[in-house]
């Protein structure tokens, strides 16, 4: 059964850094592209960051390109996201995605298959 499981959230002051960890099992996807994404109360999930299988080619939401970074560890079949000067407006509940069977990263929720249950982000003012 293939699991993607999201770590590191937490409450964080406004300015702070959280790095947070998506690890999968059930099969591996250093094939595949690996994305980020982010719910707000009362908001629809939007897009965050997305990597490719080999991890040398990012992309991220423009308003969050220069604090949030994207990574991976295809030995360990982990993702990480680590978002450094968070705002309150970054509190949300996180998730990552895994897109199989396609090269190209995608930015749009229903291109993904594998969907991990989410971490919460509070950032206080």
């Amino acid at each position: 059964q293939v699991q993607l499981v999201e770590s590191g959230g937490g409450l964080v002051q406004a300015g702070g850094s959280l790095k947070l960890s998506c690890a999968a099992s059930g099969r591996t996807f250093s094939s595949d592209a690996m994305g980020w994404f982010r719910q707000a109360p009362g908001k629809e999930r939007e897009f965050v960051a997305v990597i490719s299988g080999s991890g040398g080619i990012t992309y991220y939401a423009t308003s969050l390109k220069g604090r949030f970074t994207i990574s991976r560890d295809n030995a360990k079949n982990t993702v990480y996201l680590q978002m450094n000067s968070l705002k309150p407006e970054d509190t949300a509940v996180y998730y990552c995605a895994a897109r199989t069977g396609s090269l190209t990263l995608s930015q749009k929720t229903r291109t993904y298959d594998y969907w991990g249950q989410g971490t919460q982000v509070t950032v206080s003012s």
